[in-house]
């Protein structure tokens, strides 16, 4: 490796000696202090990212637990209706069976010769 004389010709051997006095040590331990101090620096910005790293799981784990709240009553409230969807379905099949009912008490004749017309062009069609 090139030596200080070489790197800087201009310099004077005085600073070759300077090398060893009070005031390059002084300025070394300055040098170290600093260096000390940026490596305490970088190990609270490390601290401090592993905390807001902590702090963002915990706030996606929050959202993500009340999407799922909100997903389940979603889904409850979906079923709640299709069940009443379905009870309305099964009213109106029973009120038309009802009604249907009634019809062929009150006029049997008709209903058996709508049957009987209804059985009648079902069995035209099969033959084509």
């Amino acid at each position: 490796m090139a030596d200080t004389p070489d790197l800087a010709p201009g310099r004077t051997t005085s600073t070759r000696a300077a090398g060893s006095s009070p005031a390059a040590r002084a300025s070394r331990a300055s040098a170290k202090v600093r260096e000390a101090q940026l490596e305490d620096q970088i190990s609270q910005l490390q601290n401090d990212l592993k905390a807001i790293a902590a702090t963002l799981a915990r706030l996606s784990n929050d959202k993500v637990n009340e999407v799922k709240a909100v997903a389940k009553s979603e889904a409850h409230h979906l079923q709640r209706q299709a069940e009443h969807v379905v009870e309305d379905v099964q009213d109106q099949a029973s009120a038309l069976e009802k009604q249907l009912k009634d019809t062929i008490r009150e006029k049997p004749l008709t209903a058996v010769a709508s049957a009987v017309g209804i059985g009648f062009i079902l069995a035209l069609l099969s033959r084509h």
